[in-house]
């Protein structure tokens, strides 16, 4: 891809930042094809399961809210200024969902080592039951996502910690884990923290399992119907991890980048499912 053109894509895409939210980028399709085409060789290069180095900003489900993207951009630096992994979510349920894909996938293709993209459930992929992280790093790409299998398990299941083991989701599809089951994974694994995405979460993150788990959701306000924070992880070079917490806009209230991001910690209540 021609990196004046990507280059002016970008600028673009930025150009609405401190301007109401909600404000329309127009890309036109030729523009959006080639996005997806080049980025696509880039996903297909690079391998399914990413082993990244610190420091690193992540981020969870997006969906479509746009302005609160360029907020966490504003928050952590734009690319290269610091490397980011997004969760995956990054469309549907919010009103600019385009705007937010073709950003991410720019930045993609212009820092194809510094920026990292994993598929969510909103997106979609598939196949068994995880014996090793080979497994994943094995999977077929691109696939559909099965009703059942490793695959929909990766992207569907929940901690509960109303149980042990394994129990029913209330979404119809996946199951739900208790606390034993992170323990026993980050053990087998050799892992420290899972860190994963898909709940609402009132102050943008919450802890499961003694901190061996952590929930991120990076969409504040979700949908214009929750009340709740936004937030991003931040791991240094010691593997020490903070939080950077968006706070839900006000209503009405003008879009702007004033004030400090607040750091925060401790466990806000249980999530909402999404």
């Amino acid at each position: 891809m021609d990196r004046r053109a990507l280059d002016g894509i970008i600028r673009r895409l930025l150009e609405v930042r401190g301007s109401r939210p909600g404000k329309q980028v127009q890309l036109s399709e030729a523009e959006i094809r080639q996005l997806c085409v080049v980025s696509k060789d880039i996903f297909i290069q690079q391998p399914n399961l990413l082993e990244l180095e610190a420091p690193i900003k992540i981020c969870g489900d997006i969906h479509g809210q746009y302005s609160d993207l360029l907020r966490l951009f504003e928050y952590g630096g734009l690319p290269p200024q610091a490397n980011y992994l997004f969760l995956g979510d990054y469309v549907d349920r919010g009103k600019q969902s385009l705007e937010t894909i073709c950003l991410l996938l720019a930045y993609k293709i212009k820092y194809p080592e510094n920026f990292f993209l994993l598929r969510g459930n909103h997106e979609c992929a598939s196949i068994n039951h995880l014996h090793d992280l080979d497994q994943i790093r094995n999977l077929a790409c691109p696939t559909d996502v099965p009703d059942t299998g490793l695959l929909c398990d990766l992207l569907w299941s929940d901690p509960s910690n109303e149980i042990q083991g394994w129990g029913m989701n209330d979404r119809g599809v996946s199951y739900t884990f208790g606390p034993d089951r992170v323990t026993e994974f980050l053990q087998k694994h050799d892992l420290d923290l899972i860190c994963r995405a898909h709940q609402v979460v009132e102050d943008g993150y919450e802890f499961f399992a003694d901190r061996q788990l952590v929930t991120i959701f990076s969409a504040p306000n979700y949908c214009g119907e929750f009340d709740n924070s936004g937030a991003m992880m931040s791991v240094d070079e010691t593997l020490m991890c903070s939080f950077q917490i968006l706070k839900p806009a006000e209503k009405k209230a003008k879009f702007g980048f004033g004030g400090m991001p607040a750091t925060k910690t401790g466990t806000p209540p249980s999530g909402t499912k999404v």
